[in-house]
């Protein structure tokens, strides 16, 4: 695995990877799976979440109660899906679900208080990762970075969004 690494961080070692894998957007995916994994084994040691559950952890926040519905299309996920890994922390009760009095038919999760213990341990654990990801960057290269990374990913949209309607 870090020989992998290794390759995919050098310019220089092009020459030795096969022509997908030296490609930006390859090596971006390794970096975010290398990043999430790392995430995963931390969020599950400090907070007994697995990623479905951190994922809706860190969105349901210190915010007001939301939707199965909103919370599906923030975190970008089923409602199935969310519906399932919500029953566990409820279960678990990291989350509460109460009827929407606006609209009987609607039901509504925010997090309990240990689900705001277990948020904040998330959010404390992202912090510290981000900062020892980030450790020996500038202030100028972080903004240059970040300036990149939006860059990209707003063409990256317009690319997808061509491809949506090619299909």
């Amino acid at each position: 695995m870090k020989r992998a690494v290794a390759a995919t961080a050098s310019p220089d070692s092009d020459e030795q990877l096969a022509p997908i894998t030296a490609m930006l957007s390859s090596r971006l995916i390794v970096l975010a799976n290398l990043l999430r994994r790392g995430a995963v084994l931390r969020y599950k040691r400090l907070a007994g979440l697995s990623s479905v559950e951190f994922g809706l952890v860190a969105s349901l926040g210190r915010r007001p109660p939301m939707s199965v519905a909103r919370l599906a299309e923030a975190v970008g996920m089923d409602k199935g899906q969310i519906s399932r890994a919500l029953s566990e922390l409820v279960a678990r009760k990291l989350v509460a679900r109460a009827v929407n009095p606006r609209d009987n038919r609607e039901v509504l999760v925010s997090l309990t208080r240990a689900g705001l213990v277990a948020h904040d341990a998330v959010v404390a654990g992202a912090q510290e990762r981000n900062q020892r990801l980030l450790q020996g960057m500038s202030k100028e290269e972080l903004t240059h970075l970040l300036t990149q990374i939006g860059d990209l990913t707003e063409t990256a949209a317009q690319m997808l969004a061509t491809e949506r309607d090619l299909n």
